[in-house]
């Protein structure tokens, strides 16, 4: 199994001001604290961190100051995909600059191109910079798949290393992972046990905002053997995985939420993004409460 970028790594939120300002002080205190808490990889400027509405100068700001933070204890993952492939070119460049040990780059939305279109944007930011770069398929958000054979042909780049999987065609997954040697990472949640038991790296996860320790301990359990133990602790942190991302409500917003109520730096949402209500918060905190219970 290769891991360009470690096993457990979290899509961390990017911390705000009271204000809405990049908070890089809690960008820092937050970085330090996951990567105590068992990730060996930052995600930053992804969904989760609210990427649409960080400026390019936030965007290397934030790269900066956790690379300060976690030094070389933990990979950082810089997020910089666009719709635009001149824009994210330039991205890759400057998160090169700011202290990125790789990229995540999702397919170009909106535009909606066909996939040898989508095999050449990947193929020139991959072409831009020294760094590693992971893939990530997520259609529901791009509305455009990143096809298996589109990867396939990828894979043969030297830095196109990785895959972060939101595709939820676990078969598509499996006919990559047997015919090449990128690093698959289960982008969502519910996924992470199933995944790597066929094979894959690890996860990209959201939820590590908030347990990271309990999602850590599904694969070092499933590591160390102990498959049914290692399937016990994934359900028990269904409940919450559940409510964090699949409520009705985007999962930055029941992240920070979440990390507000335990007094862990978030800060607000931006908009067009609106906080979640005190109902869901309690539900968060209570579920929080009992898969934290020792």
């Amino acid at each position: 199994m290769t891991t360009p970028f470690g096993r457990a790594l979290c899509a961390m939120i990017t911390p705000f001001t009271t204000s809405g300002a990049l908070d890089l002080d809690g960008a820092r205190r937050l970085a330090a604290h996951l990567v105590a808490q068992g990730c060996d990889g930052l995600v930053l400027s992804g969904t989760t961190g609210e990427s649409p509405t960080t400026t390019d100068a936030e965007k290397a700001a934030l790269i900066a100051a956790v690379r300060e933070a976690v030094a070389d204890r933990a990979s950082i993952v810089a997020g910089i995909g666009t719709p635009d492939t001149g824009h994210t070119v330039d991205l890759a460049r400057e998160a090169e600059k700011a202290g990125a040990d790789g990229l995540l780059v999702v397919a170009p939305y909106y535009s909606r191109p066909p996939q040898d279109a989508i095999e050449a944007h990947f193929r020139e930011i991959a072409d831009a910079s020294e760094l590693p770069l992971m893939l990530y398929d997520i259609p529901n958000r791009t509305g455009v798949r990143v096809e298996p054979e589109t990867i396939l042909r990828l894979s043969a780049h030297p830095r196109i290393v990785a895959v972060k999987d939101c595709s939820n065609d676990f078969l598509a997954a499996q006919k990559v992972l047997a015919r090449t040697d990128l690093a698959y990472y289960a982008g969502c949640d519910e996924h992470n046990l199933a995944l790597y038991a066929v094979g894959g790296t690890g996860y990209v996860s959201t939820v590590a905002n908030v347990v990271p320790d309990r999602l850590r301990a599904v694969l070092d359990a499933f590591d160390a053997g102990d498959t049914a133990q290692a399937a016990r602790l994934q359900q028990r942190a269904t409940p919450l995985i559940e409510a964090i991302m699949s409520a009705g409500l985007p999962g930055t917003v029941t992240t920070k939420a979440l990390l507000n109520a335990l007094t862990l730096p978030a800060g607000p949402v931006r908009a067009p993004l609106r906080p979640a209500g005190p109902a869901t918060t309690d539900t968060l905190l209570a579920l929080h409460a009992d898969l934290t219970r020792t």
